[in-house]
């Protein structure tokens, strides 16, 4: 019985890792976090600095820095540390594509 369980999960992993690999929103989705100070487009709020059409390695880059702490910042860091690298370049990449 334990090793059916165990089978049946290790089956639906790749399953669940092709589903979510696959939704068309999901950049869109996880940048919406990133809405309340840059705008969903990217545009910037309240005195924040637009990121919309930069490079998509900028971007990263600078999300990296982050993440690492070399960047220092109010919000950013802590938002940043939330999100894998993968996470991080697909946000990127979304913003990278708005003009």
């Amino acid at each position: 019985m334990r090793i059916r369980f165990v089978l049946a999960a290790m089956l639906a992993l790749p399953l669940t890792a092709v589903a979510q690999g696959t939704d068309p929103n999901l950049s869109r989705n996880l940048a919406s976090t990133c809405a309340g100070c840059h705008n969903i487009k990217g545009d910037a709020l309240a005195g924040m600095p637009p990121i919309s059409g930069q490079s998509k390695e900028a971007l990263l880059r600078k999300l990296k820095d982050y993440k690492d702490g070399k960047q220092p910042a109010t919000v950013m860091h802590q938002l940043a540390k939330g999100y894998t690298d993968a996470q991080l370049e697909s946000i990127a990449a979304y913003y990278a594509a708005q003009k």
